[in-house]
């Protein structure tokens, strides 16, 4: 017989790392101690609040400079984001996009968009992200190369891309998964989402693929309200994404024409605003982070029955999401221990429904998916903000 997890444990040392009493505590809050008031006063009085005004460009070249990708588009949230990065990626009808079953939802609905068929793929534990040798044995027993194209020899569909997301900020193993994608003649396409301040191998995520697309929405390290934006080092794909989500309006005086089937999806100034306000402080974020993530290291050691998510290392984790991972002999626990989370007024999250267990993509192809079923069953994310976390330089 299994040995009872000690759930009321876990909570306990969880509440010491917040050491907030019997207040309520939010998975992940904003935190705004910077020039925002002083930046979205700006666009209140000059009346520039929408989506033409400086904080736009003075967001994207901040974005550039931190990322070291060399083209940022903003938009009006993460999932528009992703759907022009599959739009110019060539995704069309009918095209199988490989995808984790473990993700948000809005991962599958942008290749839904496109009218794409989203084929989901298994993560793995180091990084709870693809698994790009898990991918490759899967690849080489469905996909055929014809005319440079990669096709599904059971659907006779063809395979056009990969989508990479970053799950809680852990970059996955972007090097391997790209020579899947080299060796099958696959687009990569980063949902880099939750990964701003992430890095792979010293570089920041989102220079790996064809293009990338980033979330601010309020729960995210850095927030505009809602926004996003389309990260590419290819130049003509940037002034097509910028194009398009500015509803591919020529430039004129005064005429409106527009050339193509846009998008009305450019970021407002106002939240542009907040963002460069954001960004000025997004290196003490990820340091407050990285340290609340060494405290829960630290005290949840002395747990059993459960781990604590660290970084790949090969990577260096932004760890937007702390999480929790039960082990597997425990983890009819998880409800129980969510519940006595909530009890204790401390907002904690199980992971998403697998995608494919979802009513709109229920039909869609998988492969085996052992990996995100158990883990599906055992994460548990707690409070993650940067509030609790130390100014402490990393050496």
């Amino acid at each position: 017989m299994n040995e009872k997890l000690d759930t009321l444990s876990i909570v306990s040392l969880v509440k010491d790392v917040l050491d907030k009493g019997e207040e309520k505590i939010s998975l992940h809050e904003p935190n705004f101690q910077g020039n925002e008031w002083k930046y979205i006063k700006d666009c209140l009085d000059s009346g520039w609040v929408s989506s033409v005004g400086k904080y736009v460009n003075e967001f994207e070249k901040r974005l550039v400079e931190y990322t070291g990708v060399k083209y940022a588009i903003s938009v009006v949230n993460g999932t528009a984001a992703l759907h022009i990065c599959l739009k110019i990626s060539g995704v069309s009808i009918n095209d199988e996009v490989l995808l984790p079953a473990l993700t948000f939802v809005a991962t599958a609905n942008a290749v839904k968009y496109c009218g794409g068929i989203p084929h989901f793929v298994d993560s793995e534990y180091v990084s709870l992200g693809i698994n790009p040798k898990k991918l490759n044995r899967y690849l080489k027993t469905i996909a055929t190369i014809k005319d440079g194209c990669c096709y599904n020899k059971l659907t006779n569909r063809r395979i056009k891309a990969v989508i990479a997301m970053h799950t809680f900020g852990h970059p996955v193993d972007l090097e391997k998964l790209m020579k899947v994608c080299q060796r099958y003649k696959l687009i990569l396409i980063e949902d880099a989402a939750e990964a701003l301040g992430s890095y792979y191998k010293d570089k920041h995520v989102g220079n790996w693929g064809n293009v990338s697309s980033l979330s601010f929405n309020g729960n995210k390290i850095i927030t505009t309200g809602g926004g996003g934006a389309i990260l590419t080092n290819d130049r003509k794909l940037a002034t097509i994404a910028k194009h398009i989500t500015t509803t591919a309006k020529l430039p004129h005086r005064w005429a409106l024409i527009h050339d193509k089937v846009g998008y009305n999806y450019r970021m407002p100034n106002i939240n542009a605003a907040l963002g460069c306000a954001q960004i000025e402080q997004l290196d003490r974020f990820v340091q407050k982070k990285r340290s609340l993530a060494k405290k829960y290291h630290n005290k949840l050691t002395r747990a059993k029955g459960i781990t604590i998510m660290k970084e790949p290392k090969y990577a260096r984790s932004n760890y937007w999401l702390n999480t929790i991972l039960i082990d597997k002999k425990h983890s009819n626990y998880r409800d129980e221990l969510l519940n006595i989370f909530h009890q204790n007024n401390i907002y904690s999250r199980p992971a998403w429904t697998l995608i494919n267990k979802l009513i709109p993509f229920k039909d869609c192809p998988s492969m085996d998916l052992s990996t995100s079923e158990s883990l599906e069953k055992r994460i548990i994310n707690i409070p993650s903000s940067a509030c609790f976390g130390d100014d402490i330089i990393e050496k």
